[in-house]
């Protein structure tokens, strides 16, 4: 007796916990769809994409190909033709001098043409210079030893003692060592005594020994006061540690 007592309750428990089978609440496949093999849901078949609720077929225009996708437009023009409002596909008009780019949609020039809106001119290169490989800036570059002035390359002008050096920009020539440039012309360096060659691309092509200071076109030997020292130069002074500069001296700091 208190064992059927305790399996009633039991039971009616079982009874009201078990959950009722859901509905299928999936949508019915459309035509021209079919339903996907996993999950729920439906595709539409290749040729048609999804328009609404339903699959509309794809209308492959000319110079066109379906790309059997389900999403976008469903087709892309053959190469050599772009699209023209989403609805055709126009050929690309390629001018003289040019080539389809490897979208197959756009064109650009071939190389020694210049783009200019819809053509493609052919560059004049003017004698001693060659067909830049920029995009942009000139389109051509003189050769080594011409510079480019009013469309010509003229030869660049090297005066005695210089050579022609690799820079792009500026002085295109370069004085030997021991020459420096005055007014286009390289000039022998002077060196005064206690002093030798600076390679410094500016100043006076020479510097002191150390221990000695420029004085106009000569070097005077450095006059040290006491408590001071040479400093890192080579060509001035300061003073010791724990004293300071005063009148020419070095005096010690109160």
């Amino acid at each position: 007796m208190i064992a059927a007592l305790i399996v009633l309750p039991i039971c009616a428990l079982l009874l009201f916990s078990t959950p009722a089978r859901a509905q299928s609440t999936s949508q019915p496949v459309p035509e021209n769809a079919t339903a996907k093999s996993y999950g729920d849901g439906w595709k539409c078949n290749a040729g048609y994409r999804l328009s609404g609720d339903g699959c509309a077929i794809v209308i492959v225009p000319a110079n066109a190909y379906p790309t059997n996708r389900t999403y976008g437009s469903g087709w892309e023009c053959l190469r050599g033709f772009r699209k023209n409002d989403d609805s055709a596909c126009v050929a690309v008009t390629v001018p003289d001098g040019g080539f389809l780019d490897p979208s197959g949609e756009r064109w650009q020039c071939s190389r020694g043409f210049l783009k200019i809106d819809d053509t493609c001119q052919e560059i004049v290169v003017p004698a001693n210079a060659y067909l830049a490989a920029t995009t942009y800036g000139p389109a051509w570059e003189c050769k080594r030893g011409f510079e480019a002035l009013d469309n010509l390359c003229v030869a660049i002008v090297v005066p005695a003692n210089g050579y022609l050096n690799s820079s792009r920009y500026g002085q295109p020539w370069t004085c030997e060592r021991g020459f420096i440039e005055q007014d286009g012309l390289c000039t022998a360096i002077v060196i005064p005594e206690h002093a030798y060659l600076d390679d410094a691309t500016y100043g006076t092509g020479w510097k002191c020994e150390r221990g000695y200071a420029t004085s106009g076109v000569s070097c005077e030997i450095i006059d040290l006061p006491a408590n001071a020292h040479l400093d890192r130069s080579g060509n001035r002074w300061d003073c010791n540690k724990n004293f300071q500069l005063s009148k020419g001296l070095c005096i010690l700091d109160n």
